[in-house]
């Protein structure tokens, strides 16, 4: 202890040195949540060490709140410029939220700093190569004549190799027959032919242009099933199916976003919710989240997982589908569902959302992003977001929106929740996530909603992960996020 040193001050550093190391072993186990309140047990105790928020950033890295690991990392660089892995993971946060301007920046300080490291080299490069990426495309876009890759392309004129024994649309038309042999073909491991898949995208590009923003539904004594996030994660989506029945006009489903990134069948997955979509198109309902977008896309494993097993012009294809999916679902005038939550202002209507431009890809703000990516708070009014995309609203917002809509109550997905599912707002804010154990790694069940039109009563129903291929989760994401995560 220095000379002078009260006890009282060095007794509060060592009891925060020790509650760092609890943090550090519910991180090792995985237990990120204990982690963060460990963490910042000991920011309280001691808030000018840099490694306990360069820490804390990592656990909120690992639970999807880039908002906050974004934060701690820049408080960690400016109580210790030196602090290398603080520019990291300040790097790893704004490259999770398609910041990559910003991690750009950050690598280049730590390669001066580090001018050995092969590693800090590596990103380096994988960043800018990036960013230069970004900035020719958007020098494409901004040509007014940008031409869809539908008209590029020459579905006709493809061969079916004789030694393909997989299945085969009818005539270019998606059958029951198609769709039963295409999930038996996935389940095995196998590709669908390129010839099938670019019709599939083409047709469901038709199917949704046509459709509004917000897609209203009459539901009568029926019931309809409302699945959250699959992320990629096919044989759990199959289960649904074998739990809950397949989609038909007698069994209708909504999926609400998040169909692809991470798990690493993100294909297969919207595949057969496209072809289901062709089959049933006004009882089979697919609504964008915030997945569903390039620069997600670009980072959490979809555009990598398309180009290698297809190529990079499927991927523009899928893009495009994308911006076609609706936003919002609205059934019987009573219930709303969309993929992220409310806004992040008072007085937007459903005709605001009915008038949503939605053929592009999101803006940082407004009505759209909010709609892909704000999340429900306990305590009233709104924040900032903890993921550094939208806002956070409490339960006056939820009553004030679902009065002033003349709605009963919002179903929402986009969080991982241990039950599957979460109601929060006094009943008025529900939360259902279908992708169990969650990348392989969160231990969470999986849920979805029976909704039926006579009560509109929610029914949940839970289930497990079942067994999958031994394909790891993010096989295809980008390098530069499984690097990142030091």
């Amino acid at each position: 202890m220095a000379e002078g040193e009260p006890a009282g001050a060095a007794g509060c550093l060592e009891k925060a040195e020790a509650l760092k190391s609890q943090a550090n072993e519910y991180f090792k186990v995985k237990d990120y949540e204990n982690a963060v309140k460990f963490y910042s047990d000991a920011i309280e105790l001691n808030p000018d060490n840099a490694v306990y928020y360069g820490n804390r950033s990592l656990a909120y890295l690992r639970t999807e709140c880039y908002g906050y690991a974004l934060s701690d990392a820049t408080k960690a660089i400016e109580l210790d410029k030196k602090y290398i892995k603080g520019y990291y993971r300040r790097a790893t946060s704004n490259m999770a939220l398609g910041k990559f301007k910003a991690a750009l920046r950050d690598y280049e300080t730590v390669v001066k700093v580090k001018p050995n490291d092969k590693d800090a080299k590596l990103k380096y490069q994988e960043c800018n190569k990036i960013v230069k990426q970004k900035a020719f495309e958007r020098a494409i876009a901004s040509d007014e004549h940008k031409r869809s890759v539908v008209d590029s392309l020459d579905i006709e004129s493809m061969t079916i190799e004789d030694e393909y024994i997989g299945p085969k649309m009818e005539d270019g038309k998606v059958t029951v027959q198609f769709m039963t042999d295409l999930m038996q073909w996935y389940k095995d491991q196998k590709k669908l032919h390129r010839k099938f898949a670019y019709q599939i995208l083409v047709q469901t590009k038709e199917i949704l242009a046509k459709l509004p923003s917000l897609v209203e539904t009459v539901l009568e004594e029926d019931k309809i099933t409302i699945c959250g996030d699959t992320h990629g994660q096919f044989y759990d989506m199959m289960n649904i199916f074998d739990l809950n029945g397949l989609p038909s006009e007698n069994n209708p489903y909504i999926f609400n976003g998040d169909f692809v990134d991470r798990g690493s069948f993100s294909v297969e997955v919207i595949l057969t919710l496209f072809g289901f979509k062709l089959l049933y198109p006004t009882h089979f309902h697919l609504l964008r989240g915030n997945h569903e977008t390039d620069n997600m896309n670009q980072i959490y494993g979809f555009e990598g997982e398309v180009k290698a097993k297809y190529t990079a012009q499927m991927f523009e294809l899928f893009s495009e589908v994308f911006q076609w999916l609706p936003l919002a679902h609205c059934i019987n005038g009573k219930v709303l569902i969309m993929h992220g939550g409310l806004f992040s202002e008072d007085g937007i209507t459903l005709e605001d959302i009915r008038k949503i431009d939605r053929n592009r890809q999101p803006p940082d703000s407004g009505p759209m992003c909010d709609l892909l990516w704000s999340d429900p708070q306990p305590q009233n009014g709104r924040s900032v977001s903890k993921r550094g995309v939208s806002c956070q609203f409490g339960p006056d917002v939820t009553n004030k929106f679902l009065e002033e809509n003349h709605l009963d109550y919002i179903i929402r997905s986009h969080e991982v929740k241990p039950e599957g599912y979460e109601v929060t707002h006094n009943g008025k804010c529900i939360t259902v996530f279908s992708a169990p154990n969650y990348c392989d790694q969160m231990g969470n069940k999986g849920a979805y909603i029976h909704l039926r039109g006579s009560d509109l009563k929610p029914q949940f129903h839970q289930f497990p992960a079942v067994p999958h291929p031994n394909v790891k989760p993010m096989a295809y994401a980008n390098s530069l996020l499984q690097m990142g995560m030091m």
